[in-house]
């Protein structure tokens, strides 16, 4: 599926996921387990979604 494809209404805003971001280095003190990369890498994908999104909207 092209990332396109995404509806934007869909994803939560780019502070938002920001925030989850910041708190999950907080929360593990900046050294990720296996599992918790993952969650980051998601997290980063969901973030450049939603500024994609932002954009759009803006424009």
């Amino acid at each position: 599926m092209s990332p396109d494809s995404i509806p934007c209404g869909s994803v939560r805003s780019a502070a938002e996921v920001n925030e989850l971001i910041r708190a999950l280095w907080l929360r593990t003190g900046g050294r990720l387990t296996a599992q918790e990369r993952e969650e980051y890498e998601l997290l980063v994908v969901e973030w450049a979604e939603a500024v994609r999104c932002e954009v759009i909207e803006a424009a």
